[in-house]
């Protein structure tokens, strides 16, 4: 078995985490390769790496049975972006706040390889997003997206439009400070802290959300994920962000993109008994009564 190692090398406790990762995965029988970035951090924190380790690039090719994320959601995302179509089973390890897609704390690695080498894991997969746009010569990639695709203002000031068609036909125009676009995974992220609903990861859905629209009856709009979803927007300015996942880069109002689902699936990895609505309850604290008893 060969395990991969990806992380924030900012977050606190890290190179402990790894060492410790390390120690828990040396008696498993398998080979270990670590991104560059982290392995060289780990080197100047002297963390030994194991004899027969190797190192991997980002863009380069590359094979794995597992990959290990350590950090929090967003390492998780740069995780996912970095394995891309391989479908390797991604187990994250938070070492930040809340951590929501990560399935184990750091002060439980140990505890937790040995339970998945004992019991095995069980994997979900997740819908990914796929970013195009529309040139003279066909589609250009741009990108994907584990979470969301957001279309957003670049200024603090005026609001875009966002010319919206939603498998060939026209839906409508969002007038407003943004619109995200969302799978499943990413309903319980951006897509959420504008009002949005959740959505179970097996649920085979896409949600449409305006962020700050500038009219009352726009509300967010759920289409099953199989639907094409084309936009162009206005901006005064003549630009506008677009961010997959986080990742930002501006673009030029009047670009046509096109957003489908991407034919490859993100694996979670989960250990044996932790279940979607029990992470709902832990982390968001989903249902919990907050009110006391006089």
């Amino acid at each position: 078995m060969k395990v991969a190692v990806f992380g924030s090398v900012h977050k606190k406790g890290f190179a402990d985490a790894c060492r410790e990762l390390i120690a828990a995965l040396s008696d498993k029988q398998v080979s270990m390769c670590f991104e560059s970035g982290v392995a060289a951090f780990l080197q100047t924190q002297q963390v030994s790496l194991p004899a027969e380790s190797t190192l991997l690039q980002i863009g380069e090719n590359w094979q794995a049975d597992m990959a290990f994320s350590l950090g929090g959601d967003g390492t998780f995302l740069k995780t996912a972006d970095a394995v891309g179509s391989r479908e390797i089973p991604i187990f994250g390890i938070n070492l930040g706040h809340l951590g929501f897609m990560v399935d184990v704390s750091g002060d439980e690695i140990t505890t937790a390889i040995n339970e998945i080498f004992a019991n095995g894991y069980t994997t979900e997969p997740r819908s990914v997003l796929c970013l195009s746009k529309r040139t003279s010569d066909g589609l250009e990639h741009i990108g994907h997206a584990l979470n969301e695709v957001a279309l957003l203002k670049v200024d603090s000031s005026s609001m875009i439009k966002v010319h919206t068609v939603v498998d060939g036909e026209y839906l409508c125009t969002y007038r407003a400070d943004g619109l995200i676009v969302a799978t499943p995974t990413g309903s319980t992220g951006y897509s959420l802290s504008v009002g949005s609903s959740i959505m179970a990861p097996q649920n085979k859905s896409l949600i449409l959300s305006p962020v700050a629209p500038h009219s009352l009856n726009q509300r967010p709009v759920v289409i099953p994920d199989e639907w094409s979803i084309s936009l162009e927007v206005e901006s005064r300015n003549g630009s506008f962000l677009v961010s997959l996942d986080g990742r930002s880069r501006e673009m030029s109002a009047g670009e046509r993109l096109l957003i489908t689902k991407a034919p490859y699936s993100i694996m979670v990895a989960k250990r044996r008994g932790h279940t979607y609505f029990q992470t709902l309850r832990d982390k968001l604290m989903w249902g919990v009564d907050v009110r006391t008893d006089k």
